[in-house]
């Protein structure tokens, strides 16, 4: 009967199987709808990572991105994503921000996180979506520096 009844239970809370298990920590660099914004999401289910999506631009154009394992850069613990040419960044979680950076130094960047949701009560809620900063760099670097 108890099994029954907390599937009874998670059915009658929609989303809360899935809220409970999925998390995206949301992190950009620009103003969103410039020419300039850079945005990364990274999603972890059961505290394991799984998806890292990469949007840039006006239109945020958005590019699957591969982990492709831990690291270190300038002493420092991080982990790498990659594009599908092969491209490599290198991602140094901070107190705060993600410092993303390639290997020839062109391209480095300081990523803060990115609030998705309402504002001023306009827009949709995110329950996925880590709640400040503390909790995104707290989810980044338990799933994804390993």
């Amino acid at each position: 009967m108890g099994d029954l009844y907390l599937i009874i239970v998670l059915f009658a809370i929609p989303g809360a199987a899935i809220n409970a298990q999925t998390k995206v920590a949301n992190y950009s660099y620009g103003k969103p709808g410039t020419e300039n914004y850079e945005h990364f999401d990274f999603w972890t289910k059961d505290g394991k990572q799984t998806i890292i999506n990469y949007a840039y631009g006006k239109d945020r154009k958005e590019v699957k991105l591969q982990y492709s394992g831990s690291d270190k850069v300038n002493g420092k613990d991080c982990f790498k994503v990659r594009f599908a040419n092969n491209y490599i960044l290198y991602i140094v979680p901070d107190e705060q921000h993600l410092q993303i950076t390639d290997s020839s130094g062109k391209y480095s960047r300081s990523f803060s996180w990115e609030y998705e949701g309402p504002v001023n009560g306009v827009g949709t809620y995110c329950d996925v979506c880590a709640e400040d900063a503390n909790e995104a760099i707290t989810l980044v670097k338990s799933a994804f520096l390993k």
